[in-house]
């Protein structure tokens, strides 16, 4: 029979298996319990962004710890609602962090709120993280316990000025809120601005609370000045009237410009409704780039059912760049509470008295604030706005998308980065700096006014009022600009070169300029001060302009903006001319400098020397004594320079150097000629003084128009302040320079060169402008800095002075000035000098020495046989002589004597009465110079007129050996070695 266990066992097995059971479930429970983590977020509920904010805010942390189910903390949000108000803004953040003892704030919304909780949050070490308070001046609180989840309003500075830069305008007026929101990027927009060339004439301030009238008595204000460029920041409920109003008195219009920045941007084109877009239309704006990405479409979609649900009251919102950031605030701080851990999350409570016992002074600080700061500075991860970390507390910063708005919506057309500037593609591969770009980098834009064509920036005021153009008043030089008042209507007119080019100038504008021209004058009529006190009046705003004969320099500019110059620059010097043509005994010398004197006297020795060279041992001409010979040669090259030469060259030889001589004897004649007679018969008129430098060396007395600038140049040469004598007119200047430096007047007059064109025409037979020209930049226009009308009427004056209208007007007002000289030729001397001459020496020079070279190879060559002397052992110094011998003796071979004793042996040629006999001929013994005294031989005519101390007669028939007479020459001297 089987035994069956007993109850007691049963019930024993089945306590221990639900023991085991119960310990199972207590190490799972364990394993999966989470830790709570108090955080708090500050928010404006009572308007839709409030609210956006903080649905993205829920719903990242539901999708933070759905996916990461594994981290043990969990984050405990508690709202509180600021109401748009910064003390509810502080004293919720104050309840929260003493009451809740959070570990961090995720808000507050706008940049006034942040400032307070900010220093609450440093002061119990609590991160403040806000997504939506963009405003520069939060920076400068340097709180390592605030993060920044948002751009900084300051970058998107630079790609605003970009804009204003790619399409030419030169002023930008911003319109702004008047709280710490618009005023802290105020700064970074006008250095942006700076920047790129564009000036900020005037700042608009709006105050939040401004009731219609107001805001429309401000933009008619903006309406009366010339810029139509505005920089539109403030909150978009403000912002939204403003555009209201602008659109009803015709701001939105052709003609005017309107950028807004990105908050505007992002919140009117987020969500945009037809009653607010249609007030901007063809306005321009920025706004940080947020890639499109599947995860956002995604997300979009879900937050649009969410926030329905929990905000059933709100209609039509969309999500906007500040929901984005929001979101990825709340998945960032999760992440960082994590990495910081829970092991300090407590407070430390303040010791205070009881006398003390403010909320503020009772404040703890939080344990946890320190690694919480470190680990939120060490997050990065790829958020819904892309890459996401913090450089010291700040989001990095993004592409920026540029908007214009069309229809009830915005229409993208282009991109701004730091590294490429203005694109239209972030593919691009343009590497500019933060500031270019051109209007051509970007889609078509349609501006105010459904036009496509660009505004230029500025306008006409249309109040009406005549742009004030000063102009100067003095005496003297009035063809530039003259004052006259007609007494019996006490009214001013002026006239001038000066003002019929500004007069024309602004014809050519396309555009319509009203101006009038007010004199600097004071009630008398006399000059109100100079030239500089006049330019300085535009500064100051007393003018709109000045017009005249003013100068363009250097410190002028640092006050005003020129055009480009419409006259000639320079200021140059005016000295009296004499004729400095001395017509004394020596005057013949003048024509040529010493040089070439030199040179041309050395060279008819040296052509005498060649062709005797080339010519005594074949022409009787040359032959004859040593100083017959020498005389001759000479003879020879010089009566060249008249061509009265009477001996006849048979070297071809010579033939050739006397030829090219001949060419260079007569340039030289005819230029002596020519020169010499310039001397004698043109008036040669000279300047008194060619050296500034000689005027400070004398202690000359110089002169310079009243009101001109030109002291300053000549106190920087050198000149004393005592030596310099004013003259304010050209009937003055002539006087003073007439009397002389001696004689209370003036040794030269300084000033600008239009004023000495106008001098010199009417007195160019006494005077003469001289060299070195001290540069200026000629006379200009002046407007105030930054002035829109500079570029239009520097171009217009460009083209005036490239066409006939500014010839015109010069001769209407100075003459043609056909018969007075060109006084600004630099005078130089009429003596002609070896510079203009060399080439043909050198010529005639290598012609001669090449002619020598042939002429001596071939007297080496040809006499070969006879210059080998007999005795081997003969020493150099006799070769040498027997060298010479050979040399000065005739060359019986030559044609020349061949021919001549084949004649006389045939009794072909018979000689004339009285003529010696040339069938016979001598042998004459004379002493060679320097051959210690020893007789030499030469063959001579043996007519009885003839008669030598030793003489040996041969007959022609006998001498059947041509070299027989060479052979004697050896022979006649014994060898005495």
């Amino acid at each position: 029979m089987k035994k069956i266990p007993s109850k007691p066992f049963l019930s024993l097995v089945f306590f221990f298996l639900s023991l085991k059971i119960w310990f199972i479930e207590v190490l799972v429970a364990q394993n999966t319990a989470t830790i709570p983590v108090n955080v708090g977020a500050v928010l404006d509920l009572e308007f839709s962004g409030g609210n956006i904010g903080l649905t993205c805010i829920n719903m990242a942390l539901s999708d933070f710890y759905a996916t990461h189910s594994d981290y043990k903390t969990r984050l405990v949000l508690t709202t509180r609602n600021s109401g748009n108000d910064v003390v509810r803004a502080a004293a919720a953040a104050l309840d929260l962090i003493k009451n809740i003892e959070v570990q961090a704030i995720i808000g507050p919304t706008t940049s006034m709120q942040a400032n307070f909780v900010i220093e609450l949050g440093e002061k119990a070490q609590v991160p403040v993280i806000s997504f939506s308070a963009s405003s520069p001046s939060l920076t400068s609180i340097r709180s390592p316990f605030f993060f920044r989840a948002t751009q900084n309003d300051s970058t998107q500075v630079n790609a605003i000025s970009a804009l204003v830069q790619a399409f030419g305008w030169r002023e930008a007026v911003p319109i702004y809120i008047d709280n710490e929101y618009g005023e802290g990027v105020i700064p970074y927009l006008t250095d942006a601005l700076q920047a790129v060339d564009a000036r900020v004439p005037y700042r608009s301030v709006i105050s939040p609370s401004a009731t219609d009238d107001q805001i429309v008595s401000e933009l008619y204000k903006l309406m009366t000045m010339q810029t139509r460029v505005f920089i539109v920041h403030m909150f978009p409920s403000l912002g939204a009237r403003v555009f209201d109003k602008a659109k009803e008195i015709g701001m939105v219009s052709e003609g005017y410009v309107w950028i807004m920045t990105d908050g505007l941007t992002a919140e009117f084109l987020s969500s945009p409704n037809a009653s607010v877009t249609n007030t901007m239309q063809g306005a321009l704006g920025v706004k940080p780039y947020v890639p499109r990405t599947k995860d956002l479409e995604t997300f979009r979609i879900r937050w649009k059912r969410k926030l329905l649900q929990d905000n059933p009251d709100i209609v039509d919102a969309e999500l906007n760049i500040f929901g984005l950031w929001a979101y990825d605030a709340a998945t960032a701080l999760a992440s960082a509470v994590e990495k910081a851990g829970t092991a300090n999350l407590g407070f430390q409570k303040a010791n205070v008295s009881s006398n003390s016992s403010t909320d503020l002074a009772t404040l703890g600080v939080s344990l946890n604030g320190p690694n919480l700061v470190q680990a939120l500075s060490n997050i990065t991860f790829k958020g819904l706005t892309g890459d996401y970390l913090f450089d010291n507390g700040q989001l990095q910063s993004s592409a920026f998308q540029i908007i214009n708005v069309n229809g009830n919506g915005g229409r993208e057309i282009g991109f701004w980065t730091s590294t490429k500037g203005i694109v239209k593609t972030l593919k691009s591969t343009n590497n500019m700096t933060a500031y270019s770009g051109s209007n051509s980098d970007l889609s078509t834009v349609i501006w105010p006014g459904d036009t496509t064509s660009v505004p230029k920036g500025w306008e006409i005021p249309t109040n009406g009022k005549k742009l004030r153009i000063g102009v100067p008043v003095k005496d003297g030089f009035s063809e530039f600009v003259k004052v006259t008042k007609d007494p019996s209507s006490n009214t001013k007119t002026v006239t001038g070169y000066s003002i019929d080019v500004f007069d024309s100038v602004v014809k050519a504008l396309p555009y319509a300029l009203p101006y009038e021209y007010i004199p600097f004058a004071k009630p008398d009529g006399e000059p109100a001060g100079t030239y500089n006190d006049l330019i300085y009046q535009v500064y100051l705003k007393n003018f709109d302009a000045v017009v005249g004969d003013t100068t363009i320099v250097f410190n002028r500019s640092q006050y005003v903006d020129f055009t480009l110059p419409y006259t000639e620059s320079g200021v140059s010097m005016i000295v009296p001319i004499v004729d400095n043509n001395s017509k004394n005994a020596w005057v013949f010398l003048r024509p040529l400098t010493w040089d070439l004197w030199v040179t041309s006297f050395c060279f008819f020795i040296f052509i005498g020397f060649v062709i005797w060279v080339l010519e005594h041992r074949i022409n009787e001409d040359f032959r004859g004594p040593a100083s017959h010979q020498a005389g001759t040669s000479f003879w020879f090259s010089f009566s060249t320079m008249v061509f009265a030469q009477r001996e006849i060259v048979v070297s071809n030889l010579s033939r050739a150097v006397v030829i090219i001589w001949c060419f260079v004897v007569l340039i030289l004649t005819q230029s002596y000629t020519a020169s010499l007679t310039s001397l004698l018969t043109v008036q040669q008129l000279r300047p008194t003084v060619t050296d500034v430098h000689e005027l400070i060396k004398k202690g000359e007395y110089v002169g310079y128009q009243e009101g001109s600038f030109v002291p300053g140049i000549l106190l920087d040469l050198g000149f004393d302040k005592s030596k310099l004598i004013v003259y304010n007119s050209t009937e003055q200047c002539d006087d003073l320079l007439s009397k002389g430096s001696r004689n209370g007047g003036i040794a030269a007059a300084f000033d600008e060169i239009p004023y000495m064109r106008l001098f010199l025409s009417k007195y160019c037979s006494k005077y003469a402008m001289i060299d070195p020209t001290f540069k200026t930049d000629g006379f200009g226009f002046a407007f105030p800095k930054g002035s829109p009308l500079v570029p239009d009427v520097s171009r217009a004056v460009l083209n005036m002075t490239e066409g006939d209208k500014m010839k015109e007007i010069e001769n209407a007002w100075f003459g043609k000035q056909s018969n007075c000289p060109d006084s600004s030729t630099s005078v130089t001397s009429n003596s002609l000098s070896l510079k203009s001459f060399w080439g043909l020496f050198l010529i005639a020079g290598v012609a001669s020495l090449l002619a020598l070279i042939i002429f001596m190879v071939m007297f080496v060559y040809k006499e070969r046989k006879m210059l080998r002397p007999l005795n081997c052992r003969i020493s150099i110094r006799r070769k040498v002589r027997n060298f010479f011998r050979i040399f000065i003796q005739r060359d019986l071979k030559s044609h020349t004597f061949r021919k001549s004793g084949l004649n006389d042996s045939n009794g072909t040629s018979m000689p004339s009465m009285g003529a010696p006999r040339p069938s016979a001929y001598s042998v004459q013994t004379s002493y060679f110079p320097g051959d210690g005294d020893q007789p030499s031989t030469e063959f001579v005519d043996s007519s009885p007129d003839r008669q030598t101390s030793q003489e040996i007669v041969i007959n022609i028939d006998q001498l059947t050996n041509p070299n027989q007479e060479r052979l004697a020459a050896f022979e006649v001297e014994p060898d005495h070695n």
